[in-house]
């Protein structure tokens, strides 16, 4: 895991490396100034009014220190193959011309012409370029993405986890959201994309630490199917269910009580001996009452994160227009990857986002039915545990 912003330079820098950042091209985190100076001379538009030192964050929603490493990340591939991309001057468009490029389609959601008017260049030069751009960060940004490796990334996110609301042993909270499409109703296929708001939609499932960074995600899926049924179909739960993950150490709460390795998530998934949900049912009180209050306190670290991913990345926010079905998933897991990058460089931009957990609006609770023994006993115990009946040995 990635440092947390306060720690000490060193840490950074180790933090750098294991990123696959030099120290020196991590001391060199600003991108050309010259670069930067002809790029904003040729903004047209509301754009060209921006003006000051948040001038470049505003455009492309993050610092110049992060958009030099997605630069560096792309850079091999973005330069193997030759570019034929040219500005309306006739200019051949650099590595650094076409990230800010994609980055602007993404962090936006404008259309192709609105940007291509902005950035001087036609709508397919910026379709091309940006798709580009998402096959390149597939290719070498998954490093970003992944679920911990070692005892020490595990622990570390448990004990965040437990300051949150005082949940043992937790490793993740999961959540879905909708990523909305207008699609020809007049054709049957797209019949499968409609959900039960009535809207033509695509899933995004998301697995989070506590520092809202994606741990695990899963896209793809049409939006006519429901939280527990993307659950079932994904990898994580064939690897849970083999006990490839959240199989590691047990946290002994009390004489002959432990308490296994577990995410968290809302009464739209089904309670399972690894996936911990809240007590259903209205006027809760004692124990249940108070496991129920954290148990939300804790989850919503997972509403904020894909709250930001859509408020940060703007083309996965609203309703996008006829999108290739196909590309759509690519797309998604690109802002995904994004999403982690600017959490992993610190990157102060994320300061200046709202704190909301409403990723979903419109959207009524789902709620899965199912029983599961095993969670039943675990949830008691940990209820039990929170409310003192369990004292710790």
């Amino acid at each position: 895991m990635g440092p947390m912003r306060g720690f000490k330079r060193k840490r950074r820098e180790r933090k750098a490396e294991r990123d696959g950042i030099s120290s020196s091209s991590a001391s060199q985190q600003q991108p050309s100034a010259d670069w930067w100076d002809d790029f904003s001379r040729r903004i047209t538009g509301p754009l060209s009014l921006s003006n000051g030192p948040d001038k470049f964050a505003s455009v492309f929603k993050v610092s110049r220190k992060t958009f030099n490493y997605i630069c560096s990340l792309v850079k091999e591939d973005l330069m193997a193959r030759q570019s034929s991309f040219t500005s309306s001057n006739g200019k051949v468009l650099s590595v650094n011309d076409q990230v800010a490029v994609a980055l602007r389609r993404l962090s936006s959601g404008e259309s192709l012409v609105t940007i291509g008017e902005s950035f001087g260049m036609n709508q397919s030069t910026v379709s091309h370029v940006t798709w580009r751009f998402v096959e390149a960060m597939e290719e070498r940004g998954l490093h970003h993405l992944r679920w911990p490796t070692t005892e020490d990334d595990m622990k570390e996110i448990k004990s965040k986890f437990e300051r949150i609301r005082g949940l043992p042993n937790c490793c993740g909270a999961i959540d879905t959201t909708h990523i909305m499409m207008c699609l020809p109703s007049v054709d049957p296929s797209n019949n499968v994309w409609f959900d039960r708001e009535k809207n033509h939609s695509m899933l995004l499932q998301a697995i989070v630490d506590p520092d809202m960074r994606f741990r695990d995600v899963v896209t793809g899926w049409p939006g006519s199917m429901n939280d527990s049924d993307v659950l079932r179909n994904s990898g994580f739960f064939k690897l849970c269910e083999n006990g490839k993950r959240l199989n590691g150490k047990k946290l002994k709460l009390s004489e002959g009580s432990e308490v296994r390795e577990y995410i968290i998530g809302d009464v739209g998934f089904p309670p399972l001996p690894w996936l911990l949900t809240p007590y259903q049912g209205k006027d809760l009180v004692g124990p249940r009452a108070e496991f129920n209050k954290r148990h939300f306190a804790t989850r919503m670290v997972a509403g904020r994160a894909l709250a930001r991913l859509k408020e940060m990345w703007k083309i996965v926010q609203g309703v996008m227009w006829r999108p290739d079905k196909h590309k759509l998933p690519r797309i998604i897991l690109v802002c995904c990857l994004l999403h982690n990058i600017i959490i992993d460089m610190e990157d102060e931009v994320q300061d200046e986002m709202p704190l909301s957990h409403h990723h979903d609006v419109g959207y009524r609770q789902q709620i899965c039915d199912d029983v599961n023994k095993e969670n039943v006993f675990l949830r008691d115990r940990l209820s039990q545990y929170l409310s003192g009946r369990l004292l710790p040995p």
